[in-house]
């Protein structure tokens, strides 16, 4: 049986700390229009794309973007075909893509990677509806639990960093095509 012994004198006379403050979330600009976001995720690995997607999501809210639309590709070479008929639609004002491109298979994953990287910036390009990128290709990968997990760890920051050049695009883009309206620019 496992009692604690207690100073009687500390017990009846406790101290209080004043409660420490901590940084709160921080303010994030809001858009003037609401933001709809496709979100185009590769299927192979799933287990370590979707912390991408995760984190994404969650980044993505704090920064009010609220309207996210997830899509499944077999692998990232599907990725850019789903953007351009996505951002055809016009109902989105950005696509992010998130794959994990490995060795093996028919392609080299440098082509794969490179590949659906510059079909990205085409559609990008075409449509001037942004596309960001958290399709990913390693030097190595060993399908270890110790690469998982750091892949996991990994596709987690990526979501938060592309959630983060996404709304800043947004915003940027908002107020460039406002002054475009304007005549300012």
């Amino acid at each position: 049986m496992n009692q604690m012994l207690q100073d009687p004198k500390t017990e009846t006379s406790e101290v209080t700390q004043p409660p420490v403050p901590h940084d709160p979330a921080p303010d994030h600009p809001r858009f003037a229009k609401p933001q709809r976001v496709a979100f185009v995720q590769a299927c192979w690995h799933r287990d370590v794309v979707e912390e991408a997607r995760i984190a994404f999501i969650k980044e993505a809210e704090a920064r009010h973007l609220t309207h996210v639309d997830v899509f499944e590709v077999p692998g990232s070479f599907e990725i850019p075909l789903h953007a351009q008929v996505l951002a055809k639609t016009r109902r989105y004002t950005a696509i992010v893509a998130a794959g994990l491109v490995v060795d093996g298979g028919i392609y080299r994953h440098e082509f794969v990677a490179d590949t659906v990287i510059k079909a990205l910036m085409d559609v990008q390009l075409r449509t001037e509806v942004p596309v960001f990128s958290a399709v990913l290709t390693p030097q190595q990968f060993h399908e270890t639990e110790v690469h998982y997990d750091f892949f996991r760890k990994h596709f987690a920051i990526k979501g938060v960093e592309v959630a983060a050049a996404c709304a800043e695009t947004l915003l940027g883009l908002e107020r460039l095509r406002g002054q475009v309206a304007a005549g300012i620019v």
